[in-house]
């Protein structure tokens, strides 16, 4: 076991462990300020697909200034070892407040889903989809505000990275791997309300594909929610993408409007009074939780299961389009590949309600079914990938022993995710095999056996920046050289902004909108950039940068305009 530690941070408690690595409680020494410390395994950091990915989730948090977002304190990589510094969040998980007490109040809900949605605002403002919203990454802190977590499958908005996020909450676009887009985030994020709502998902299936078609053709279940918040529902649950909110912060706006007009001006501090009540209650009915040693994170599975009633109840037949069908079938060729990564495990003779676990090698893990909600007699996190990246001081809310699907071996070594994190937090109760208190979340696998096909690359490492030929062009105009280096062909977005100052040597002020290119397929690319000045100051400057940040730090040019050059 690799020993290897940050310098500068004393450990405090292992929050938990992993496929992918631990998370442990730590305390910055010269401040004293406790964090959550993220390491990557010893397996992981010599395969450099991992080591990307990971680097590229600090790159993204690091980009990400947000109250509503578990911040990034720092990224270190070194000889012997990886690790991300996070804010520890002090709270509990959506999934632990919705396990021990059910559906919430409508102000509550509404409470909650704002504060998590601005957080999904601000990542949305820079371009970044999370592709995960769902209960396990939502935090509660005592004041009952909300934070977003994991963003271990973020990308950038436009990329095309194959299918990837938690069946129960994906838009149907995201089944068929379509371009990422912050509309699919607003779905996520209206399922899981519609799920604090009423105390199940919007829709369940007994395999992947019935999943898929419901989530493709059924119709919205509006009726289920109180009628004051229907229209935000149907309206966030759409099936096409161009009927939803454009973004998280478009559905803020459409969130406040209903919520003052259905229940008054200070509907808001009603929902956060009750919030913030739960999380007391759930702190205080278990105080020991937080002194908890150890919390084990299983690898990524896959849990297919029968379930042991037949069909779940209140579910509506319906006969499926042809889009549904199209993606039925992407859901069954998914699932072959599952149990073809079973490494010829011996599946047979399993009854119904028996679990059988599968390696996760794709992107996309069917539903367990059983009644939407999670059972009451567990609150333990997702097993893979549902906790938060970043630890939450959370209280165990196990209000008796996990059910555990009979047959489960919990001995399967899945395929790990560089985002799998190590556990909900220091307190968590010790997920057990088949726990179906919220289900496993798959991120896109960068190794492991079985079939790999849906698994996206690697994502691509800047190595550097060159600027050349900028000059002025006209009284108002100049042009400028780009050239990126890369280490891989995989998408790298370049911002080349534009500033006007009167001091030489200083950037000055922004001047119009930056330029934004999106580019894949090459390792090196050379572009001009061009870009007409409002500005009256006689130095102009051009800078880039990168996504991912390119290891130079990019690259800037200033110049002398022509009306201003001394005779």
């Amino acid at each position: 076991m690799n020993t290897w530690a940050v310098p500068g941070y004393a450990e405090a408690l292992e929050l938990g462990s992993g496929a992918s690595g631990r998370v442990v409680r730590a305390v910055h020494e010269p401040t004293g300020v406790a964090v959550a410390v993220k390491y990557l395994s010893e397996s992981l950091r010599t395969r450099p697909g991992f080591v990307h990915g990971f680097r590229a989730e600090a790159e993204l948090l690091g980009g990400l200034s947000s109250p509503h977002v578990a911040g990034l304190y720092e990224y270190v990589e070194a000889t012997d070892g990886a690790a991300i510094v996070m804010e520890l969040v002090d709270g509990v998980s959506l999934r632990t407040v919705l396990a021990r007490q059910g559906p919430l109040t409508p102000e509550a809900a509404l409470v909650l889903l704002k504060g998590s949605l601005l957080g999904l605002a601000d990542a949305h403002r820079v371009g970044v989809v999370h592709r995960d919203y769902k209960p396990e990454n939502v935090l509660v802190t005592p004041d009952g505000a909300s934070k977003l977590v994991d963003f271990g499958i973020a990308v950038d908005a436009g990329v095309t990275a194959g299918v990837a996020g938690t069946p129960s909450y994906m838009a149907p676009e995201q089944w068929t791997g379509a371009p990422a887009s912050p509309a699919g985030d607003v779905y996520a994020a209206t399922a899981t309300f519609f799920e604090c709502l009423t105390g199940r998902r919007p829709y369940t299936g007994d395999n992947m594909a019935e999943l898929a078609l419901r989530h493709v053709d059924s119709p919205v279940p509006v009726e289920e929610v109180p009628e004051a918040v229907r229209p935000l529902v149907a309206r966030g649950l759409a099936k096409s993408a161009a009927e939803r909110p454009s973004d998280a912060a478009a559905f803020v706006t459409d969130l406040e409007r209903a919520a003052v007009g259905a229940y008054g001006p200070d509907w808001e501090e009603r929902g956060r009074g009750r919030l913030a009540a739960l999380v007391a209650l759930l702190l205080f009915l278990l105080p020991s939780a937080r002194e908890t040693p150890r919390a084990q994170a299983d690898t990524a599975r896959t849990v297919l299961r029968q379930s042991a009633g037949g069909r779940p109840g209140g579910l509506r037949p319906w006969r499926p389009t042809w889009p549904g069908l199209v993606v039925a079938a992407a859901a069954v060729l998914v699932a072959v590949l599952l149990a073809q990564g079973l490494g010829g495990k011996d599946t047979t003779g399993v009854a119904a309600g028996q679990a059988a676990e599968a390696l996760a090698t794709t992107s996309a893990v069917p539903e367990v079914t059983g009644g939407g909600a999670s059972p009451s007699g567990s609150a333990s996190p997702s097993a893979s990938g549902g906790s938060p990246s970043s630890a939450s001081a959370e209280a165990s809310a196990s209000a008796g022993p996990s059910e555990s699907a009979s047959g489960a071996t919990g001995d399967v070594a899945g395929s790990p995710s560089p985002s799998d994190p190590a556990s909900a937090g220091p307190s968590s109760a010790p997920p057990s095999s088949g726990t179906p208190s919220g289900e496993p979340s798959a991120p896109p696998s960068s190794g492991g056996t079985g079939s790999s096909s849906s698994a996206p690359p690697p994502r691509t490492g800047v190595k550097g920046v060159a600027l050349g030929g900028f000059r002025q062009t006209g009284n108002a105009t100049a042009t400028a050289s780009v050239t990126v280096t890369t280490d891989g062909t995989g998408p790298v977005t370049v911002t080349v902004g534009w500033f006007s100052g009167d001091a030489a040597g200083q950037s000055g002020a922004p001047d119009g909108a930056a330029t934004v290119r999106r580019l894949s397929g090459s390792t090196q690319y050379t572009f001009t950039a061009e870009h007409t000045f409002g500005g009256k100051g006689c130095y102009w400057t051009v800078q880039v940068g990168t996504s991912p940040a390119s290891a130079d730090g990019g690259a800037s040019q200033q110049l002398l305009i022509r009306r201003c050059t001394v005779q």
